[in-house]
C-alpha cells in the first residue's frame, strides 16, 4: 500500500485511474508511431510495385538465416518481457528483475546480428549511395529497395535501442522495490511497447526476407 501511495500522482483518483491513463497515453503515442512506420510501408509497397523486378534483385541480397534467427530471438524477448510482467503481477520481484535483464540481452543479440548483417551488405557493397554496385539491368530500383531496407531496419534498431533502455530503468526500479504486484504500471507500459516493436519486425521481416513475398 506504501509503493502505492508513493507512486500515485496527484492528478489521480486511484491507481486504477492512473494505470488506465497511462496504458491509454502508450496507445495513442503507438497510433502515431503506426502511421509512422505506415507511410514508410505505403511507399514500399507503391515502389514495389512499379520496380517490381528491381525490388526482387535486392530481395536476394537479404540473409535469410540471420533475419530468420532474429524473428526467433525477438519472439523470445516478448516471452520474457510478458513473463516478467506476469511474475510481478504475482509479487516476485527477483523473478522479474532477472526476466528484464535477460530480455535486455536478447534485445542487445538483436542488434549486434543486425549489425552483423549490415557489415555483409558493406563487404559486398550493397549500401546505397557511393558504396553501391551493381551489373543488373535494375540497378537503380534494386538500390531503391536498400535505401527502403536501411531505413526501416534502422529505424526498427532505434525503437529497440530506446526499448532496451527504458527496459533497463524498469529492471533497476524493480531492484529498488518501486514496484508490488498490486501497481506495476510503468512496467505493463514498457511490455506494451516493447511488443508494438516486435510487431514492426515481423512486417520488416515479411516485406525484405520471405522468399514468397518476392517471387
Amino acid at each position: 500500500m506504501a509503493s502505492e501511495s508513493l507512486a500515485l500522482r496527484e492528478q489521480f483518483g486511484s491507481p486504477g485511474h492512473q494505470r488506465d491513463t497511462s496504458a491509454v497515453g502508450m496507445w495513442l503515442f503507438l497510433a502515431t508511431e503506426v502511421l509512422f512506420f505506415g507511410g514508410l510501408f505505403v511507399g514500399f509497397g507503391v515502389y514495389r510495385m512499379y520496380y517490381t523486378q528491381g525490388f526482387v534483385e535486392g530481395a536476394r541480397e537479404m540473409t535469410l538465416v540471420i533475419g530468420s534467427i532474429n524473428t526467433a530471438v525477438l519472439f523470445t524477448s516478448c516471452l520474457t518481457m510478458s513473463l516478467a510482467i506476469r511474475s510481478m503481477s504475482q509479487g516476485n520481484q527477483f523473478r522479474t528483475y532477472v526476466l528484464l535483464l535477460i530480455t535486455i540481452g536478447i534485445g542487445l543479440a538483436f542488434i549486434a546480428l543486425k549489425f552483423v548483417e549490415y557489415y555483409f551488405h558493406y563487404k559486398a557493397h550493397k549500401v546505397p549511395g557511393i558504396w553501391f554496385e551493381s551489373s543488373s539491368l535494375y540497378a537503380g530500383a534494386e538500390e531503391l529497395f536498400l535505401v527502403y531496407y536501411f531505413v526501416l531496419t534502422g529505424l526498427h534498431v532505434i525503437h529497440l535501442s530506446i526499448g532496451i533502455g527504458i527496459t533497463a530503468v524498469m529492471a533497476v526500479r524493480t531492484a529498488i522495490g518501486r514496484f508490488s504486484a498490486s501497481w506495476h504500471t510503468p512496467l505493463e507500459v514498457t511490455g506494451i511497447y516493447w511488443h508494438f516493436v516486435d510487431i514492426i519486425w515481423c512486417f520488416l521481416y515479411a516485406i525484405f526476407y520471405i522468399p514468397g513475398f518476392h517471387k
